[in-house]
């Protein structure tokens, strides 16, 4: 025989795979409950199965609360939309993971900005669960609220700012308001800079959390005393 052979090991017992598939399972719920991170199970309708103690938190409700709620429930108007697109894509098999910004409802109708990942957990070759990430951006501190006596924005950037939290695209207020595509983005540069924040989901979160743009409005508006 030749010593270069290569020699087969034998398959793994049902014993040991049953082993490995306890300590797997393990390892996952010491990550679920001990992490911190924000996390919950989905099913295919996006439902929540389970949810750990920091995404209950972070969203100011139990576990408890959150079991079968719909987890685009739990995200603003403004990117409801474009996240469960990106979440039925995960239940179809499309792709395995995305992550995106997003702005999301906490205690108390609060709004605050993060990072979403999805993940597409597959049991037999299907996709079984939908597992979340929610990763909130650091606050500055507590938020301050802007003074009613500062008369922060001027029309057309009150117009913008509330385009942005209704989730429409540069192309479509540029037509809406009669602008360029160009002078779109040169007022929201302006209004990134002025609430002092870096994209637009952030944007939105500052201004709710500033009190720039109502709460439990739809469409979004800027209250009139932030307008010149």
């Amino acid at each position: 025989m030749n010593s270069s052979a290569v020699i087969a090991k034998p398959a793994p017992s049902a014993t040991t795979m049953a082993r490995n598939s306890d300590e797997y399972r393990d390892i996952y719920t010491s990550l679920f409950e001990q992490s911190g991170m924000c996390m919950a199970n989905l099913d295919l309708g996006l439902r929540v199965r389970e949810a750990n103690v920091p995404f209950s938190r972070q969203f100011g409700r139990t576990a408890k609360d959150v079991y079968g709620r719909s987890f685009c429930d739990f995200l603003h108007p403004s990117v409801q939309g474009k996240l469960k697109h990106q979440l039925t894509r995960l239940t179809e098999g499309q792709h395995a993971r995305f992550a995106e910004q997003m702005v999301a409802v906490g205690p108390r109708d609060s709004v605050f900005a993060g990072e979403l990942t999805g993940i597409a957990v597959r049991s037999g070759g299907r996709v079984d669960t939908i597992t979340v990430l929610v990763k909130p951006d650091d606050a500055d501190a507590a938020p301050q609220l802007a003074s009613s006596k500062q008369k922060l924005l001027s029309q057309v950037d009150a117009r913008i700012l509330e385009g942005v939290a209704a989730g429409e695209s540069t192309v479509q207020l540029a037509a809406k308001l009669f602008l360029s595509r160009g002078g779109v983005e040169y007022h929201v540069t302006t209004l990134l800079r002025k609430l002092k924040v870096t994209n637009r989901p952030a944007l939105v979160s500052k201004g709710y959390s500033m009190g720039i743009l109502g709460i439990g409005q739809w469409p979004p508006r800027v209250r009139p005393e932030y307008i010149r």
